[in-house]
């Protein structure tokens, strides 16, 4: 399997994304934000069908749009909970505009439906090098606001007495989240995102009430799907987005007698 260049350029990739999706997706669930992680997805997918349409990448449509998304949605704070209304109808807007785009460009349907189902097999050398820069780039700003962002979940009320500004942490959090989002969609799609940024997280969370070991226990769940699930598709010639979300909903099955035992 490791004899081909495409398969080593593969685990490579969605190594560094399951390992930013289900450390982001911890957080994600946390914070009760699942819902907007969602949406961040579908408006990517109207930017990355834009940025084809007028000649970009789609990776950088994708990027683009959602970070623009993700601190608008932010900027609305702790009120971001109950704006699910708001959040469903720029989902759905957001997707009939790249069916738009779409119908004006059709020569490129290939790689959209790449873009709303994940190819991870098709990844490229040069996509891999900024799959890993963007990986490590999320990773470090999560680790530079850790503990702001702890406290600012678990106790909002006390965070903003401190000085904390719940604002800035949303906006902040989001965009991680946005760059999150728009690495998932190289491996499983806008369509499937929460294969990968909800389902290990929330299996995580299922197994343990240890904040520490949720983090590293919804990482390295999504790390197994990742990789098992290239590993079957290459066996049995399936979609390896149809073995990560089967696996991704396997262990969270398997996780929900767990829940609240530890």
């Amino acid at each position: 399997m490791f004899a081909y260049d495409f398969m080593v350029n593969a685990f490579a990739a969605a190594g560094i994304v399951a390992l930013v999706a289900g450390i982001v997706g911890f957080f994600l669930i946390m914070r009760g934000q699942t819902f907007a992680g969602h949406a961040l997805s579908h408006v990517g997918f109207t930017g990355a069908t834009g940025a084809v349409l007028i000649g970009v990448s789609p990776l950088w449509g994708l990027i683009g749009f959602t970070v623009l998304a993700g601190i608008g949605m932010g900027a609305l704070g702790e009120r971001l909970a109950g704006r699910d209304l708001a959040i469903g109808m720029i989902l759905s807007l957001s997707l009939g505009f790249g069916l738009l785009f779409l119908h004006f460009f059709t020569a490129y349907a290939t790689q959209v439906t790449a873009l709303l189902f994940g190819n991870v097999l098709g990844v490229s050398r040069d996509t891999l090098k900024i799959l890993v820069a963007l990986g490590v780039l999320c990773l470090a700003a999560l680790a530079a606001m850790g503990r702001p962002l702890l406290f600012a979940t678990l106790q909002p009320e006390l965070a903003e007495a401190k000085g904390v500004s719940l604002r800035t942490v949303s906006i902040l959090f989001l965009v991680i989240v946005s760059v999150a989002v728009a690495e998932c969609a190289q491996i499983v799609g806008v369509l499937l995102v929460f294969t990968l940024m909800v389902g290990p997280a929330a299996a995580a969370q299922n197994m343990t009430t240890r904040l520490s070991t949720g983090i590293v226990l919804a990482a390295v769940l999504a790390l197994a799907e990742a990789w098992l699930g290239i590993t079957l598709a290459f066996y049995t010639d399936w979609p390896s987005s149809f073995w990560i979300t089967l696996l991704s909903a396997l262990a969270y099955g398997i996780s929900l007698p767990m829940r609240g035992r530890s």
